[in-house]
């Protein structure tokens, strides 16, 4: 009988900053629990850069046999549960004085964290070379991490929840963005790492506007194109 491979030697150079993915999520979630939302903030952000770089990785480099299921398992925890447990840290004590309040924001995470493990087990069985079908999880949780950063009104954080919750397992299409734009969401990004919310939080505003801009946009442009 062969031997089997060990489950490290499955894994692959991807795989590895798919594991850095993961960790920066979990890093967030201990963030919150010390207190320090700007860091938790940073972490939620540097997951979005290794999510982003693993499959850079995977392309050009090596894919391993456990790809697929190892980038939705690491994004569950930094795409899912750590947004919604910073989205919570942000809001508790705002509503904590309503119980209806506070229950409103718990059943609204719940839905949240249920439908991206949804969209993140679904991901690659429904995956198309041209677009995405929903809105990317790493889309939705741009949005939700920058409004929750700046505080925006609970109605509002409310109604953001469940539309991109929603929009993540719609049937609507997405278009996969070049590499000359995806550089510039990672310029963005990197520099709402290192500015915050330094000189009216500008960086982090361009970054929320221009994935609104997509998630607005993209549909209607695929639509277009197919004219």
């Amino acid at each position: 009988m062969p031997l089997q491979k060990s489950m490290i030697k499955l894994l692959s150079v991807a795989d590895g900053i798919t594991l850095i993915n993961a960790i920066f999520g979990f890093f967030a979630i201990v963030m919150v629990f010390l207190g320090e939302i700007r860091f938790a903030f940073s972490f939620i952000l540097l997951a979005l850069l290794a999510d982003g770089l693993d499959g850079i990785v995977a392309r050009k480099i090596s894919k391993g046999d456990l790809g697929e299921y190892f980038e939705a398992m690491a994004d569950m925890t930094s795409l899912g549960i750590a947004p919604a447990v910073f989205v919570y840290s942000i809001y508790h004590d705002m509503v904590s004085w309503c119980p209806f309040y506070h229950s409103y924001l718990v059943i609204a995470l719940i839905v949240f964290l249920s439908l991206s493990i949804i969209r993140l087990a679904s991901f690659h069985v429904m995956k198309d070379e041209k677009f995405f079908v929903g809105l990317p999880a790493s889309a939705s949780t741009i949005i939700l991490l920058i409004l929750a950063y700046f505080k925006v009104e609970f109605l509002y954080i409310l109604l953001v929840i469940i539309i991109v919750s929603f929009a993540m397992v719609s049937n609507v299409r997405f278009p996969k963005l070049g590499y000359k734009i995806d550089a510039v969401a990672t310029v963005l990004i990197i520099l709402t790492l290192i500015m915050g919310k330094s000189y009216y939080g500008v960086a982090p505003m361009l970054l929320l506007i221009a994935i609104v801009v997509y998630a607005l946009g993209g549909p209607v442009y695929l639509w277009k194109s197919k004219k």
